[in-house]
């Protein structure tokens, strides 16, 4: 069986995504519930992110979302951690926790979830948040995904990486 030089070489969404935000100048700021450090440590993985990536917040107590990330506590007391505006307000608040010389990063990412093996709060294991902010905007996107711990986890920070692209070739369309 021959192989072209697709099929041999994996395409890197991450390694795309470094490059990206390398081109446009724009820096990336993380905060983490679920993930516990999986997204950002996937985005350190390609050499030169330091260019990009400012860092990120580990933010697994309720608490530390709403001190460090400056997440609304009546968000938090209504909704619980695990809502669409806890991943919106986590993605936000991180831009400013890890602002350089008082900039803000350009984009925030978030996650907040359920990875398992059970329910927590309510929500069935694979409930999952991703927050975005960008300029004065924010977005949430609402996962359900299936499997054991580790898998959901890994999957959310696919599907991280790959709403950060989407959300700049989106910038591109404004």
């Amino acid at each position: 069986m021959q192989t072209t030089a697709v099929d041999a070489t994996a395409v890197d969404a991450t390694a795309e995504l470094i490059a990206e935000l390398t081109a446009r100048h724009l820096t990336i700021a993380v905060a983490e519930s679920l993930t516990g450090g999986l997204l950002v440590a996937e985005l350190v993985r390609i050499p030169g992110a330091s260019t990009v990536v400012r860092g990120g917040v580990v933010a697994y107590d309720t608490a530390l979302k709403r001190d460090l990330l400056q997440v609304d506590s009546s968000v938090l007391n209504v909704h619980g951690p695990v809502h669409a505006d806890v991943a919106k307000q986590m993605a936000g608040g991180v831009r400013t926790l890890l602002a350089v010389n008082d900039v803000r990063a350009d984009i925030g990412v978030s996650t907040t979830g359920v990875a398992g093996p059970g329910p927590d709060g309510g929500h069935p294991a694979g409930t999952v948040f991703i927050g975005l902010s960008k300029g004065s905007g924010s977005w949430a996107v609402p996962l359900h995904l299936d499997g054991d711990r580790t898998e959901i986890r890994a999957e959310t920070v696919r599907q991280a990486i790959d709403a950060v692209r989407a959300l700049i070739v989106e910038g591109d369309a404004e």
